[in-house]
């Protein structure tokens, strides 16, 4: 069918609802509406689904999650584990109790066993409940930190971690096989709760939780010591973490905790920013007032599903707050983590840490620095969680710290997607010690660079919304593909790397080898003098992203050196 067809059929088919009616006949006379809605499904990749809310088969909607569940129910049947059950969280947005609760019913209507939270959830606290409950899978609805008329469906496995291959690849499969709407099954909640299928998650999982995190705890006595004096400002940005973090830092014994009044209820509108996203200063801005006012030490804040942590700190030289980009908040934990193992005898021998290709490689130095194995993964935190697993199954290493740039990170090993509440924790922690040692968490990051090298790093991004947007992005890495650069802000490419085709080029030997990573629509260039460039398209919002990173002896040179990076790729 084409999309006006898939249009005619949602209006007039009885298998869809009079809401999605009603909606679907007020576009009637908006042919490129109709179009965006209809031309191509919501495609159920290897992060799940994330969309524009609304009726149409390029929406996220009760029909396209419950499509999605029921191809996880089919699999899930198939794999004979579905006495296991499946966790189910889902966040502050729009629809998302609703959707949550269609793909518990959903699952139920197949024989399988649900176990939903009883009210929002930080999705690290999904990745604990999955393992902790023994369930088979795990499906948290968020969209991150998306604009408001998004929302989300994510996948996790068995082990906490999000959907890889091949389970990803089988789980696709089953879901795309499903082309008619009609074959979804569903049952009402009454009936789920009577036969035992429906069941409610509330405070006790939670109180595990933080009992997990609170294992981590390296200093407690420097908590103790300087809980009077260290000032956190905190926001939720309307999201999940407010409770978590609240409750964490008050067991901890940090008595100045000041959350953004404005921004500390769970609120699907975002009302008091554009972009709920603690990578954008912008969102700070009510946070930076509070700081300013109570004179902060630290600035805190989560995304609204609370995977990620945003970070601003106090400059006591001129008294304003500078950010931290995604690498130097977790290179700042790392480091703390990773001395403090090392001077009280518990940093493991057979010790490893996990990043991804687009990270700082600031942390190549730091894995030498203290004995530990590097292991260099795709973007996107499920290959981190895999890596783990792995370190498990073969005993091989011991997991100390994973990161990616994007502002996620994972302390301990009681999740297995990046846990912005642990970050949080671990954040005040080292910021407690350092001010123990009269060093402020700036003086600290300051440390790292003259240890290790100015490492700077940074990020640009091109958006190409609908349909003539997909193309220009498919467009735009081909021709990167097929006629790489030799050349970027006059550093020379030394290698190219094609993650898509699994090679490494040797520019000047031409030589080729394998990436040893999985497939992925990813170009890498290595270029002289320590610097690199990567680009890949999102995998969730319309941007191709950019990636830059260099290392020089100076603050000023590297920034020098990153900005003509970061302009060349502005101006292809």
């Amino acid at each position: 069918m084409d999309f006006l067809e898939k249009y005619n059929y949602w209006l007039t088919s009885e298998t869809f609802d009079e809401k999605t009616h009603q909606e679907l006949a007020e576009i009637k006379d908006d042919e490129n509406e109709i179009k965006e809605r209809f031309y191509k499904d919501l495609e159920f990749g290897t992060a799940g689904l994330r969309g524009v809310i609304g009726a149409g088969t390029n929406r996220m909607n009760k029909y396209t999650v419950t499509k999605a569940t029921q191809g996880l129910a089919n699999y899930i049947l198939k794999t004979g584990k579905q006495d296991k059950g499946v966790a189910i969280a889902f966040d502050s947005r729009h629809f998302s109790p609703e959707f949550s609760r269609w793909a518990a019913l959903c699952l139920n209507a197949n024989g399988i066993k649900t176990y939903r939270f009883d009210t929002l959830r930080p999705t690290p606290v999904l990745s604990f409940a999955v393992r902790e409950l023994g369930c088979v899978a795990g499906i948290v609805v968020t969209a991150s930190h998306n604009p408001p008329e998004y929302n989300g469906y994510k996948v996790y496995w068995e082990d906490g971690a999000q959907i890889v291959p091949p389970t990803d690849g089988e789980i696709i499969a089953e879901v795309n096989a499903i082309t008619d709407y009609s074959v979804i099954k569903m049952m009402n909640l009454e009936d789920a709760i009577a036969q035992g299928l429906y069941n409610v998650i509330g405070e006790d999982l939670d109180k595990k939780y933080i009992a997990a995190l609170k294992k981590q705890v390296l200093n407690p006595e420097a908590i103790k010591n300087n809980a009077k004096d260290l000032k956190i400002v905190y926001t939720p940005l309307h999201g999940t973490g407010n409770i978590p973090v609240q409750t964490i830092l008050k067991e901890l014994g940090f008595e100045n905790v000041y959350v953004v009044p404005e921004q500390e209820k769970p609120d699907g509108n975002f009302p008091t920013v554009s972009y709920p996203n603690p990578e954008d200063p912008k969102a700070f801005a009510l946070a930076l007032d509070l700081a300013k006012k109570v004179d902060a030490d630290i600035i805190l804040a989560n995304d609204p599903d609370a995977d990620r942590l945003g970070v601003f700190v106090k400059n006591n030289e001129t008294s304003e707050y500078e950010m931290f980009t995604g690498n130097m908040s977790a290179l700042f934990i790392a480091e703390y983590e990773l001395s403090q193992r090392k001077e009280k005898g518990i940093l493991p021998e057979n010790g490893a840490m996990v990043t991804t290709i687009v990270s700082s490689d600031l942390t190549k130095a730091m894995a030498k620095e203290y004995n530990m194995k590097l292991f260099e993964v795709l973007t996107g935190f499920k290959w981190i969680g895999e890596k783990i697993k792995q370190f498990e199954q073969s005993g091989k290493y011991e997991y100390v710290f994973g990161f990616e740039e994007s502002y996620g990170c994972l302390v301990g090993t009681h999740a297995r997607d990046k846990d912005g509440i642990v970050a949080v924790m671990a954040t005040c922690e080292a910021a407690a010690y350092y001010k123990s040692k009269g060093i402020s968490a700036l003086e600290q990051m300051e440390n790292i660079y003259k240890k290790y090298g100015y490492y700077k790093e940074g990020q640009i991004a091109l958006t190409f919304k609908g349909i003539e947007g997909a193309e220009k992005m498919k467009d735009m890495m081909e021709k990167l593909r097929n006629n790489p650069p030799t050349e970027l802000a006059g550093l020379k490419v030394l290698e190219f790397r094609d993650y898509q085709e699994n090679i490494i080029k040797n520019i000047a030997t031409g030589e080729t080898k394998e990436t040893g990573l999985p497939k992925s629509n990813v170009l890498y260039f290595d270029l002289e003098n320590s610097s690199w460039c990567c680009v890949r398209p999102s995998g969730t919002e319309p941007k191709i992203k950019f990636y830059c990173g260099v290392c020089t002896d100076s603050a000023e040179e590297s920034k020098q050196q990153l900005e003509a990076l970061k302009e060349h790729w502005g101006n292809i």
